[in-house]
């Protein structure tokens, strides 16, 4: 390895001399300052005199000093001003005043206006004197180090502060990421299940449309009801998935209205609760709404089935699916062959107030479905040339095969409104859609 150059040895002998602490002595007799460079020889302390106030403070200003040592007794400047000077201008300099017995009084009174760390009295003892200026030194050296340990912990606080601030952002993003995914999976699901009920509906009869109603209904009255969105989620999947069941029953039994139906076609007909619960039983998610599916055939007064359950025993999901199903199912002829209308099905159902439904419920539903009624006579009615984004659907989109294209509250954009320009064109029929007023 090569040897460091002159000029490396040099530099570095220089910073090994500026890092040792330099003691600055000030007295106006040359004797006592050649009395004070013996009295602090230290391999590694460098001593500096000078003989006045001024010099003292020319020479703090080209290198300050750590400790400074200044009689009291001096012309021009004496030891007090020039040491309140050295505190006002360097306060981490240790400051040491050297007095006769006489001057204790105006050392006392230094000592309180200069902040002076020590003084000692003249003639000192040696020991002591260099004892006081390790002393001083180890002082500076303790608040020096109090100084870069706050200076470390304030930085420190300010890079945790921006750790935190970076992680708190990217939990805000990571959590919209989530939500979002969320959503998506949310929408996802909820479109799974309405393409499932339109299978089952595409049996046709009765059952068209039926279960996308009961679901739009039932989450409307469950909303209006200040329910959680959680309930209300899963009463609008058991409204959709309410006659899963029916696909294990034969088709000449769904076209019977069930008021025609024998003893033993009824008995078979009800198994359709207890069927439905059975084909979500594998699904863990769906639990909640194959409970609701489940009872929703039970009446308030205790009459219903599978369970003759009563009153609050039954879920309330399925309290306000047993009103929203048994409206429709009125207008649709299921229940009794007749097919009475909306007012008509409204003033029968009240009827069953107390006994087959569950009066809050019944209640709650009387009122959405009356403000429902009067929003629907409000809606424009405009061929697809007239849509325009941001439309809201007032009513389903049905196809001439009786297939739910758009539901209601559905709002449109450009994208959607194109899809059924060409639908159109290719069913070779225009449709009338029902838009909500603004």
């Amino acid at each position: 390895m090569n040897d460091p150059s002159p000029c490396a040895k040099e530099l570095s002998t220089a910073a090994q001399v500026l890092a040792r602490p330099l003691v600055l002595c000030v007295d106006d007799e040359p004797n006592i300052l050649s009395s004070l460079r013996r009295a602090l020889r230290h391999p590694g302390w460098r001593i500096v005199t000078v003989s006045s106030g001024p010099e003292a403070l020319d020479q703090m200003r080209r290198e300050p000093a750590d400790v400074v040592i200044s009689d009291m007794r001096m012309p021009d400047m004496d030891g007090v001003r020039l040491l309140e000077q050295v505190r006002d201008h360097w306060p981490e300099t240790i400051r040491i005043l050297l007095t006769g017995h006489a001057e204790v009084t105006a050392a006392i009174a230094a000592i309180n206006r200069g902040r002076i760390f020590r003084y000692i009295n003249k003639p000192w003892d040696d020991v002591e004197i260099k004892a006081t200026v390790h002393q001083g030194l180890e002082l500076i050296a303790l608040q020096r180090d109090k100084a870069r340990l706050e200076e470390l912990t304030l930085a420190q606080n300010l890079r945790l502060r921006e750790l935190n601030e970076e992680l708190e952002q990217r939990v805000l993003e990571r959590t919209k990421e989530l939500a979002d995914a969320n959503r998506k999976l949310k929408k996802n699901f909820l479109t799974s299940i309405k393409l499932l009920s339109n299978l089952l509906e595409l049996r046709g009869g009765r059952l068209l449309g039926h279960g996308r109603r009961v679901a739009e209904l039932a989450r409307t009255v469950a909303r209006a009801m200040a329910l959680d969105d959680q309930q209300i989620q899963d009463i609008f999947v058991a409204g959709l998935l309410h006659d899963v069941g029916h696909v294990v029953l034969p088709d000449a039994l769904l076209q019977k209205p069930v008021a025609r139906l024998s003893q033993d076609e009824l008995v078979h007909y009800r198994q359709h609760c207890a069927l439905g619960e059975q084909l979500l039983m594998a699904l863990e998610e769906m639990q909640n709404v194959a409970a609701l599916i489940y009872a929703h055939h039970e009446r308030y007064d205790g009459r219903g089935y599978p369970d003759a359950l009563a009153g609050s025993d039954i879920a309330l999901g399925a309290r306000i699916l047993a009103v929203v199903d048994t409206y429709d199912e009125l207008q649709n002829g299921h229940l009794g062959g007749a097919q009475p209308s909306a007012s008509e099905a409204r003033v029968l159902l009240q009827q069953g107030r107390g006994t087959q439904f569950d009066p809050e419920v019944l209640e709650i539903f009387l009122q959405v479905t009356q403000v429902a009624r009067a929003e629907a006579s409000t809606a424009l009615i405009l061929g697809s040339d007239g849509l325009e984004p941001n439309m809201v659907l007032a009513a389903d989109l049905i196809s001439p095969e009786g297939v739910l294209l758009l539901s209601a509250g559905h709002r449109l954009t450009d994208a959607l409104i194109r899809r059924v320009r060409v639908y159109e064109l290719r069913a070779g029929q225009q449709f009338r859609l029902h838009i909500q007023r603004a």
